[in-house]
């Protein structure tokens, strides 16, 4: 996404939160007012940091609604509906930091043992989705910051889709994505 389209993508998350704020309602938007390439089906998740704690992160994975119309969802959604925070508050609206991913569609990752797994992740580069029986969890590649080690990230992943760090099954699955991600 080129920087035309980045600046514009962080002023509609913003416009679409301040707009929650003051009317206590999602943003009403119309995909045909935008460029072409910002009504394409695309997954998106908005992260929000408040001095460089995270305040909230939500998306979809799966690009089932224009980017533009996923990102203002999103966006209301991260402000007043993650449910580890409090809705935002009118005061809190100008220390926000902002993270957009756009992702790419997920592949699947074929291994045959864990190990093999853990060998062909890409560190700063993967986002993953676990998925085990009714369980999953998913991470940014983002998230690598935090976590770099490979064995580590993977062991988090498991505890965020609510299994063991040391739980194992050959019936796991392992997807990957990638974003184009950027701030403001």
């Amino acid at each position: 996404m080129d920087e035309q389209y980045s600046k514009q993508l962080l002023d509609i998350v913003k416009k679409a939160i301040k707009f929650g704020l003051e009317n206590n309602s999602r943003l009403p938007i119309d995909p045909e007012a935008f460029d072409p390439v910002l009504r394409e089906k695309r997954a998106t998740f908005v992260t929000l940091h408040i001095n460089g704690v995270l305040r909230g992160c939500i998306g979809s994975l799966t690009a089932i609604c224009p980017l533009i119309v996923d990102l203002v969802d999103n966006a209301y959604c991260v402000a007043f509906r993650d449910t580890r925070f409090p809705p935002l508050e009118k005061s809190e609206f100008e220390h926000l930091q902002y993270h957009i991913s756009i992702l790419s569609e997920t592949t699947p990752i074929l291994f045959t043992s864990e190990k093999d797994l853990i060998n062909q992740l890409r560190p700063n580069v993967d986002g993953l989705v676990l998925k085990e029986g009714m369980n999953s969890g998913t991470f940014l590649p983002s998230v690598w910051e935090q976590l770099p080690d490979r064995e580590m990230f993977l062991k988090h992943l498991k505890r965020k889709a609510g299994l063991s760090q040391d739980y194992w099954s050959d019936t796991v699955t392992i997807d990957r994505y990638e974003v184009d991600g950027f701030e403001g």
